[in-house]
C-alpha cells in the first residue's frame, strides 16, 4: 500500500482505483488482546490534484478478540469507510479545515493509517453469544461465579442467627 507521487500523478485525470487484500498481523504486537487478524480487504479510489491526494477507502475484515466474560474467541467484523488526505504542498488554510497527513519524501504509505484505523475499531468489551466452549474457570479455591438471582435467594451464614432475632419478637 505504498505509492510514489510519480506513480499517482499518472492517474491525475482519471483517479486511481484501489482493490487490495493486505495482511495486518503487526497490530497484534501493539494490542495483545487481538488474537488473530483476517486478511483485510481495502477497496476504494484515489483523487489526485496538484496540492493533495485523497483516498476514499472501505476497509473490511475481521478480528478475533477474547470474550470479556468467558475468554473464548469472538469473531468481530470490521467494516469502515474513511477518507484520508495527503498534502503535497503545505498550506495553512487546508490543515485547519480537515484532518490531513503530510507526505514523507515522495512516497505515500497507507499501511500505518490502516493499522491505526483498525486499532481504533477494537471495542472495550466483546461478548460471545452463549458459547458451549469452555472459557474462563467458573469456580476456584474459595470462590465461584454465581448468578444474581442465586445471590438474592441465599442468606449469608454469618448473618443467619441475626435473621432469627427478628422472628422471636
Amino acid at each position: 500500500m505504498k505509492w510514489t507521487l510519480s506513480q499517482l500523478q499518472k492517474y491525475r485525470s482519471k483517479g486511481y482505483p484501489i482493490d487490495e487484500t493486505i495482511n495486518v498481523d503487526s497490530i497484534k504486537k501493539v494490542d495483545p488482546s487481538i488474537r488473530r487478524v483476517s486478511p483485510i480487504h481495502v477497496l476504494g479510489r484515489t483523487d489526485i490534484d496538484s496540492t493533495k491526494v485523497t483516498f476514499h477507502l472501505q476497509i473490511k475484515g475481521s478480528l478475533i478478540l477474547p470474550c470479556s466474560r468467558t475468554l473464548v474467541d469472538v469473531d468481530y467484523p470490521i467494516n469502515v469507510e474513511t477518507t484520508e488526505t495527503f498534502l503535497l504542498k503545505v498550506s495553512e488554510y487546508e490543515t485547519d479545515v480537515e484532518e490531513v497527513h503530510q507526505v514523507n519524501g515522495d512516497v505515500i504509505d497507507l499501511m500505518p493509517i490502516i493499522e491505526e484505523i483498525l486499532l481504533l475499531e477494537v471495542p472495550m468489551q466483546v461478548f460471545c453469544e452463549d458459547s458451549k466452549e469452555e472459557g474462563a474457570p467458573q469456580s476456584g479455591h474459595d470462590w465461584e461465579v454465581i448468578q444474581e438471582q442465586d445471590k438474592q435467594d441465599k442468606i449469608d451464614p454469618r448473618l443467619a442467627e441475626l435473621a432469627k432475632f427478628f422472628e422471636n419478637k
